[in-house]
């Protein structure tokens, strides 16, 4: 009895543990391609595809606090304008 009470914990906790890997990281799920001026942008991270997220996406934190997901700079120039404008500024 006492070993199949602790097979049945190790399963347990084997399976919180694949459970647990499989989190996502805080991603954006889409992006939007709305022009925004750098003036409300305190700060900005990018966003890979892979490592949980399934796209690429520039993170902006706006000087009030939210963040917005903006497509990536890949190939965007007016996305680098603005992380450039942002760059400068830090």
């Amino acid at each position: 009895m006492a070993s199949k009470v602790a097979a049945l914990l190790l399963l347990g906790i084997i399976c919180f543990g694949f459970a647990a890997a499989d989190v996502p990281a805080d991603c954006c799920l889409k992006t939007s391609d709305k022009h925004f001026p750098a003036k409300l942008i305190s700060s900005y991270k990018l966003q890979d595809a892979g490592k949980g997220c399934d796209i690429k996406a520039t993170v902006v934190i706006t000087k009030a606090g939210r963040q917005l997901c903006l497509v990536h700079p890949d190939g965007n120039p007016w996305v680098q304008r603005v992380l450039h404008a942002v760059n400068k500024r830090t």
